[in-house]
């Protein structure tokens, strides 16, 4: 038996459509969307592009993240200063620090939804 990849991520919101209408909105991101550019319409998935996902757990006492949050989203994400301009155009605070940057792993950026969970934007090196 294999694993192909992430089926899904589930998470708690006090309020579930205006979070998913602020993540579609902003970031392109969950029922309905589509990343493959080949105009798929399901209104239940996120059609998404293969590529890595790091899957790793962090140590409870992290500061990573936030400690009141049990997990922080990671998007693989191409065209990293575009994205951030219309993050800054819609009011969306935006984290970057140099330190986070290698030629090696990409370029990163956080910001942080409605309900404060934190989102880091990943741009891998290009060849990825």
């Amino acid at each position: 038996m294999t694993v192909l990849g992430m089926g899904g991520l589930f998470f708690r919101a006090d309020d579930p459509d205006a979070l998913a209408a602020w993540y579609k909105e902003h970031l392109g991101v969950g029922a309905g969307c589509d990343a493959t550019g080949e105009g798929k319409d399901n209104p239940w998935v996120w059609e998404t592009l293969g590529g890595p996902m790091v899957f790793a757990p962090f140590k409870r006492d992290s500061d990573y993240f936030a400690a009141d949050k049990a997990f922080m989203i990671n998007l693989r994400v191409s065209g990293l200063d575009a994205l951030l301009a219309g993050l800054r155009e819609a009011g969306i605070g935006i984290i970057t620090k140099p330190e986070w940057d290698d030629p090696a792993t990409g370029r990163f950026a956080r910001i942080h939804d409605p309900e404060g969970n934190a989102i880091e934007l990943w741009e891998p090196p290009s060849g990825a």
